[in-house]
């Protein structure tokens, strides 16, 4: 990317850019690479998470499709990549939502003759307006599955927990919650990661496994639970789990 949208300060690395580039993408500036490759000092696996978990992203999306929910709401979902939520599930109403104008300008452009499918810009973190958006395009009378990869993380504990509450009190019984967020695995080299992203457009707010599952309140957790991205249902349950990958847990939950 080399020209910056109108209101967008390029020199300011941003979080759906970091990921962009830890995903090999082209969406991001000099200031999001090196932010980047800050973090790739401290922990030089993230670039593999970041597959392991667009990899869940995939195989998380399909058991929703394949349990019957045709409504998908992908909450930061950050800018388009391969094996988007609509691709996975094409006969589903897939409404894709992030705050960033530069993620929703590409998101826009990649869906305009998609059918069923939406982009829009809103803050999770104001949801009261974000469902005020989203109640034109879903119908939560029927099952809808919220997912939040990567995204609860970069809330602090009074916002993220509120959320997901909001979000839980209007899904009609059956339907799902997607979970990723990072933990904390090596605690003596996190302050450097967490500086560097004081210094972006999004903080991070680390937990603990416990703190995780909290966000599963009020949601039977599919088996084999909360888990680290690669032990999440794999596609071959023989293949050897890559155990450089453990600062993640993800989930999914259906709402009883």
């Amino acid at each position: 990317m080399d020209t910056a949208p109108e209101g967008v300060d390029p020199n300011v690395p941003n979080v759906a850019r970091m990921y962009d580039y830890y995903l090999d993408g082209k969406d991001n500036f000099a200031a999001d690479r090196a932010a980047a490759e800050q973090i790739l000092k401290t922990f030089p696996h993230t670039k593999q998470g970041a597959w392991a978990n667009r990899n869940f992203l995939r195989r998380a999306v399909r058991h929703v499709a394949d349990s019957g929910v045709q409504q998908i709401v992908d909450l930061g979902a950050g800018l388009p990549t391969q094996g988007n939520t609509h691709e996975i599930a094409p006969e589903a109403r897939v409404v894709y939502v992030d705050y960033d104008s530069v993620v929703c300008v590409h998101g826009r452009a990649l869906l305009a003759r998609t059918a069923n499918v939406d982009f829009l810009q809103a803050d999770v973190r104001d949801t009261d307006v974000l469902l005020d958006k989203v109640r034109d395009m879903v119908d939560f009378d029927k099952p809808v599955a919220f997912l939040m990869l990567a995204l609860l993380h970069f809330m602090p504990d009074d916002v993220a927990y509120d959320v997901v509450a909001k979000l839980r009190e209007v899904s009609a019984p059956g339907s799902y919650l997607v979970i990723s967020h990072a933990v904390d695995p090596t605690p003596d080299t996190t302050p450097e990661a967490l500086e560097i992203y004081r210094r972006s457009t999004a903080a991070l707010n680390l937990r603990d496994r416990e703190g995780i599952l909290r966000f599963f309140d009020g949601y039977e957790l599919a088996e084999p639970g909360l888990t680290f991205p690669d032990g999440w249902r794999p596609d071959d349950p023989d293949a050897p789990v890559d155990d450089r990958i453990d600062f993640g847990y993800v989930g999914v939950g259906r709402k009883l």
